[in-house]
């Protein structure tokens, strides 16, 4: 069903975010105008010298790849799989906070450590296009690429997330719920400035629904309400196309990627489902959610581990 009582949000979206989060943890445009040589497509000679490839080409605009160029299913699929993990709350749990939740709810100390981790071990951050030009063309990537990603537009993500990032040189992917923008309540979220000014200090502000409502039980005016009309209002908050989508609860099914699909859409991010759509795998993209409970060492071998 859709929240239609809109004076009901901040109840609502209180409730999504202390406890929906459960099932979490359980589980094109082409541009005539551009020559073809400016895409960095994968060389075959180079198969045997991976080597040499550790420097991540600048960011690709999606929409510059001719379709001409973007490898079938299949190859997509057999690409490595990159290391993506997912964020929610970034905050000292509370003495409510579940033992389920507090999975999902990261201690900002932890957060820092986590995040140290990853510049301490070498890893360097990239973003849904860059991702989207290494599975569709081949372009290259750091040696050990990772993507940070966020869902739900939570405050303490712009006001301590982001800043931890940019101190370590990375850039981070966050996906915003659009029915909680500026609400101040038991969690706050972002505004619409604090959106904005992410997206201008480099970040990728991707779509996450209206009001987080699961995808599989979409019918309908579903579309319009919970992706079209998010997106469109992102895309005016930031004067930027938004073109990445996060799952709620990271549930998905082949129907939800047709429908993204044909909404324009370049890549969906699901959770730790190892399932990938055989016929869209750009738009079922996994990603594992970073514990609170997890130390820097515990977080690395989760993402060794899980992306092969």
């Amino acid at each position: 069903m859709i929240f239609k009582g809109r004076h009901l949000l901040p109840i609502l979206i209180a409730s999504l975010t202390a406890g929906s989060f459960s099932s979490c943890t359980q589980q094109q445009t082409s541009n005539n105008t551009l020559e073809a040589s400016a895409v960095p497509v994968e060389d075959p000679k180079e198969k045997s010298a991976p080597e040499a490839k550790v420097v991540a080409t600048a960011n690709i605009d999606p929409a510059t790849i001719p379709a001409s160029k973007i490898a079938d299913a299949a190859t997509i699929l057999g690409r490595k799989q990159v290391p993506i993990l997912c964020y929610h709350q970034i905050r000292e749990w509370r003495p409510k906070d579940s033992e389920n939740a507090r999975s999902y709810i990261m201690p900002v100390q932890v957060f820092k450590d986590q995040i140290k981790m990853l510049a301490d071990s070498g890893y360097q951050s990239i973003t849904p296009d860059q991702l989207y030009a290494y599975l569709t063309i081949g372009a290259p990537l750091p040696e050990k690429p990772v993507m940070i990603t966020f869902d739900d537009g939570d405050l303490e993500q712009y006001e301590l997330a982001a800043p931890e990032l940019e101190k370590h040189g990375f850039k981070g992917a966050f996906f915003i719920m659009t029915a909680s923008i500026g609400r101040r309540g038991y969690q706050h979220y972002m505004d619409k400035q604090q959106i904005k000014d992410l997206a201008d200090r480099g970040h990728t502000i991707g779509c996450h629904t209206w009001d987080h409502h699961n995808v599989k039980k979409y019918q309908g005016e579903d579309w319009v309400t919970q992706i079209e009309e998010p997106t469109k209002k992102l895309e005016t908050i930031t004067g930027k196309p938004v073109r990445h989508f996060a799952y709620p609860f990271g549930l998905w099914n082949h129907d939800a990627t047709v429908e993204l699909k044909k909404r324009g859409y370049f890549s969906a991010f699901q959770l730790a489902e190892k399932k990938r759509d055989d016929e869209n795998p750009l738009l079922s993209v996994r990603r594992i959610i970073a514990s609170g409970y997890w130390s820097p060492r515990t977080l690395h071998n989760s993402m060794v581990n899980s992306f092969k």
